[in-house]
């Protein structure tokens, strides 16, 4: 194989489509733009959600509620994934090394999702009542 000899593969490429070059091209005239109108207008067309200067739906709605940009900084964490980790003792930074929560993370909290086996023991972290029950029942700690 040679530098000069490097070709697409069959099919992959095609010429593209020449509009408004004439009547024996089928497309000339108005190029399948159809007759008048804003659409068939150079440069004629309108940003999106444009109505025709109708309201339009997004402005005719009201507005409601809003999304907390602290949310970001918040992480969960089940109990099937700590029984995952094999850990004894489990802080915030073991689970941003182990992929389990984001690196932005800054509150953890552990839910009683799936059973627990292990004793952990967690340090800064907090638990849902039901985790920290589980936790306990399997002899570990939340502090």
């Amino acid at each position: 194989m040679e530098l000069n000899g490097i070709k697409p593969a069959d099919g992959s490429k095609h010429a593209k489509r020449r509009v408004g070059r004439g009547i024996g091209s089928g497309l000339g005239k108005t190029a399948g733009r159809g007759h008048k109108g804003q659409k068939s207008r150079a440069g004629g067309f309108h940003k999106v959600g444009f109505e025709g200067g109708q309201m339009p739906l997004q402005r005719r709605l009201p507005k409601r509620g809003f999304k907390s940009q602290l949310l970001k900084y918040n992480a969960e964490v089940t109990l099937t994934s700590l029984e995952k980790l094999g850990l004894a003792e489990v802080d915030v930074l073991a689970l941003k090394q182990a992929g389990l929560v984001g690196q932005i993370a800054k509150v953890v909290k552990v839910i009683k999702s799936g059973e627990l086996t292990k004793a952990v023991k967690l340090t800064g972290i907090g638990a849902s009542a039901g985790a920290k029950a589980a936790i306990e029942a399997a002899g570990g700690s939340v502090a």
